[in-house]
């Protein structure tokens, strides 16, 4: 008789990998942990300063209840704004941590954008070169707005080309040009989203789509390079949107 094959997915690989051999993604109890551990290396000072806030804003509402006699009011009260607001100050640090670990490097400007709230649709490398300068470009309310990262020099030709290649199809569309980085007329990536988010809103919704479908038909540029990123570079991931 023959010997029954095998089975190699074990309980424990599907158990890891979860359904179609994915990978599970971290519980929001991990991933929390996971942003902490990183925020106390770069910052070490972020968290005990999250629980004094927490601390504080308890000790104040005890002071209250003292001074009133309405205890349970009090704490029912202090206890979750205590956490709301050593809460908001930790994701600000660690948000701060996050545009800190992303400046200088590969696609830091892409990341940012990837994340930014509203109707916006990004398209990632729509120019680059072989130096690995390349030009994202963003869709909203405000048209199109052209970001650049690398050399300044070398971006100032890549962003006017792609202007021209837009305006073949959105000539009335306002564009907007800007570059990323800690030099004399760029954007740190600390506040790319904040400037994005603050230009005028020129378009309504309707418009916005028929700008998105006349760029889906314009011809592909010079998209970026095939093959390995240098090594030891990786795309980053964003910081998450603040509402």
């Amino acid at each position: 008789m023959a010997n029954k094959p095998k089975d190699n997915n074990t309980p424990q690989a599907t158990d890891a990998k979860g359904k179609g051999g994915a990978e599970k993604r971290p519980g929001r109890f991990k991933q929390i942990g996971m942003v902490a551990k990183v925020v106390h290396q770069q910052s070490p000072k972020t968290i005990p300063i999250s629980v004094g806030i927490f601390v504080a804003v308890l000790a104040i509402s005890v002071i209250g209840g003292f001074l009133t006699g309405a205890w349970l009011y009090w704490i029912t009260l202090g206890i979750p704004v205590g956490f709301l607001a050593g809460f908001i100050f930790f994701t600000r640090s660690a948000q701060r941590v996050q545009y800190q670990m992303l400046d200088g490097r590969l696609g830091a400007g892409m990341a940012v954008l990837d994340n930014m709230r509203g109707d916006w649709t990004v398209e990632p490398g729509v120019a680059a070169n072989r130096q690995m300068d390349v030009v994202h470009r963003a869709v909203g309310r405000p048209g199109v707005v052209l970001v650049g990262e690398g050399d300044p020099s070398r971006l100032r030709g890549l962003i006017a080309g792609e202007k021209k290649r837009v305006a073949r199809v959105a000539a009335t569309t306002p564009i907007y040009d800007l570059q990323v980085g800690n030099g004399a007329d760029q954007v740190p990536v600390s506040k790319l989203q904040r400037h994005v988010m603050k230009l005028p809103r020129n378009l309504d919704k309707a418009e916005v789509a028929e700008l998105r479908y006349r760029l889906r038909a314009l011809p592909a540029g010079i998209q970026m390079p095939k093959g390995p990123m240098p090594k030891g570079m990786r795309m980053p991931k964003g910081p998450k949107a603040q509402g």
